[in-house]
């Protein structure tokens, strides 16, 4: 799925890493406004189901990585997009499993396009979280780990998740070396040490579709 928005309008692309997500991409896909996005570019990880067919039916770009990771999911996604002849301005992160919403994107695009920052989080700490949808260990690890990095580095954040916006140039100026897990972790970090201007914004997240594949 490829759009060409006019000179005005910021150029978006959506990176969504898959890996054995058949029952959810396809959903995902569908509910991404494509009048703000150039490019919906799917991320196959590994999977041994037909997340490729169904991404591609549903009009996405689709890549084949291999190395299992989520890090190496999105560095593929990366490369790909540096490889375009017109490089975009503004790259959303979105998990391919449907618990967060796609249609809530114009929430994490517009501080950066109204209000200069680099970096939006889409913080479920501060939305509206389904019951269920984060088991208990998960919510433990992501208030730990933001504590961690508040207690360690200075760095204020109430989530670590997927749901993301950034500027392409901040990207590449980030680094970005992860290759499994660690790659949210590590993209908050390195903005908030390079002096980058980061905020959150509260995002809706409910029960997802399949099975989750970290705990």
């Amino acid at each position: 799925m490829k759009n060409n928005p006019p000179p005005s309008i910021p150029r978006v692309i959506v990176i969504v890493p898959a890996f054995n997500e058949e029952n959810a991409v396809g959903n995902v896909i569908r509910d991404i406004p494509t009048a703000l996005v150039q490019e919906i570019v799917v991320v196959n990880n590994n999977s041994r189901d037909q997340t490729t067919q169904v991404a591609t039916a549903a009009g996405a770009t689709v890549l084949q990585e291999p190395r299992q990771g989520y890090g190496f999911a999105c560095l593929a996604g990366i490369a790909y997009v540096r490889r375009m002849p017109s490089p975009p301005d503004i790259i959303i992160f979105l998990d391919a499993d449907y618990s967060d919403y796609p249609d809530e994107i114009p929430r994490l695009l517009d501080p950066i396009l109204t209000g200069g920052y680099d970096l939006v989080i889409g913080s479920r700490a501060l939305g509206n979280r389904q019951r269920g949808s984060m088991t208990p260990q998960q919510v433990f690890g992501n208030w730990l780990a933001t504590t961690l990095l508040r207690w360690m580095y200075g760095v204020r954040y109430t989530d670590l998740g997927p749901f993301r916006a950034i500027r392409f140039s901040t990207l590449l100026a980030l680094d970005m070396r992860d290759q499994t897990y660690g790659w949210t972790v590590e993209m908050q970090l390195k903005a908030a040490k390079l002096g980058f201007k980061t905020t959150e914004v509260p995002v809706s997240y409910r029960q997802r579709i399949g099975f989750s594949k970290i705990s």
